[in-house]
């Protein structure tokens, strides 16, 4: 049987607009739209400024970039808890590299070659030893950042050699710098890039619809010749090595590998795959509303400081959100059956 040209699964032409599938293309949006206006509203002098912007889209950057492989995993039927420890691990990778004089590009290099290892490893576990993704992440949530402290040496956080702080690896998210033409730091546009990039993936590659087809019914793609155990592991090396590049932005912005740094930043970036629309149910989701998710719970948490509202106030709105999100997705399913 021939390998399956698989297509995300559209609604039928009826000469009747679905509104259904309005709400699912550009709620997300619409939710981040919102967000921006009610802050805007309440404190227009101190967010709705240019400068502000500019921290949100950094503020955006970490999370974000880790999102994009967390929303192909979901959208593969799978999960991944081991995100915050895989970018600590990371990080520590990158100080330990330039403390040893390695070139800030090899440093680069190996922080993200080590996140791309972990997601090989994770992918192989799940194929070949038949492992549940929650398990095998779960276990590796706290075995990373053990590994991360045992390799540190100092008790979990390596200073890399303050010679590179000069280097464009301490610069990816700089917002010192007062031109015009460097306004935006090099982080977001990596964001930007690496969304395009997954996008285009996920919609014009075999691999993409694979993706797609796995997660809808891995059983029926695997009787129509999708080799599933070959996907998952492509889809959890991608997945990690963007975090590997999240990690890399994480260490760029504090200068330094914390073994102990990224704690709960899994739940963020599962939260924001799941605002944007991606179902933990497997065979939906699109980068576009990752990204919107990722930016409302950036735009929550800076509204929240600029408001001077304490930081359970912020939970409570992002538990709040991620309620609604799960409770659409759930209606929308119940709807469409």
């Amino acid at each position: 049987m021939s390998t399956l040209d698989y297509q995300a699964p559209t609604v039928p032409a009826s000469g009747m607009f679905d509104w259904r599938e309005l709400l699912k293309r550009l709620g997300p949006l619409v939710g981040l739209l919102f967000v921006f206006t009610v802050f805007s509203l309440l404190s227009p002098k101190t967010f709705l400024t240019t400068f502000n912007m500019r921290i949100l889209l950094v503020q955006t950057t970490i999370v974000g970039i880790a999102t994009l492989g967390m929303t192909v995993i979901i959208i593969s039927g799978g999960i991944d808890l081991s995100v915050g420890s895989n970018v600590a691990f990371c990080t520590v990778i990158v100080a330990l590299l330039l403390v040893a004089h390695v070139p800030p590009m090899l440093a680069a290099l190996g922080g993200i070659g080590a996140g791309f290892l972990v997601g090989a490893v994770i992918g192989t576990l799940i194929t070949a030893a038949r492992l549940l993704p929650f398990i095998v992440t779960l276990a590796l949530m706290g075995s990373l950042r053990g590994i991360a402290i045992g390799a540190s040496g100092t008790g979990g956080v390596v200073y890399p050699p303050e010679e590179y702080r000069s280097t464009w690896i301490a610069s990816l998210l700089d917002l010192r710098s007062e031109h015009w033409w460097s306004a935006v730091p090099a982080g977001p546009w990596v964001l930007l890039f690496l969304a395009i990039l997954v996008a285009a993936i996920l919609r014009y590659t075999k691999f993409g619809r694979h993706v797609f087809a796995i997660g809808s019914n891995e059983q029926t793609a695997r009787l129509c010749g999708v080799n599933v155990w070959r996907t998952k592991l492509m889809v959890y090396s991608m997945a990690g090595a963007l975090v590997g590049v999240a990690a890399l932005m994480q260490f760029s912005q504090m200068f330094q590998g914390d073994a102990t740094g990224a704690v709960g930043l899994e739940l963020y970036v599962i939260a924001a795959a799941v605002i944007g629309g991606a179902s933990l149910s497997g065979g939906e989701g699109t980068i576009v509303g990752s990204l919107a998710g990722a930016f409302m719970m950036s735009a929550v948490e800076n509204g929240c400081q600029k408001m001077g509202w304490k930081d359970w106030h912020q939970l409570i709105i992002t538990g709040g959100i991620i309620l609604v999100a799960a409770w659409l997705d759930q209606l929308r399913h119940r709807r469409t059956t």
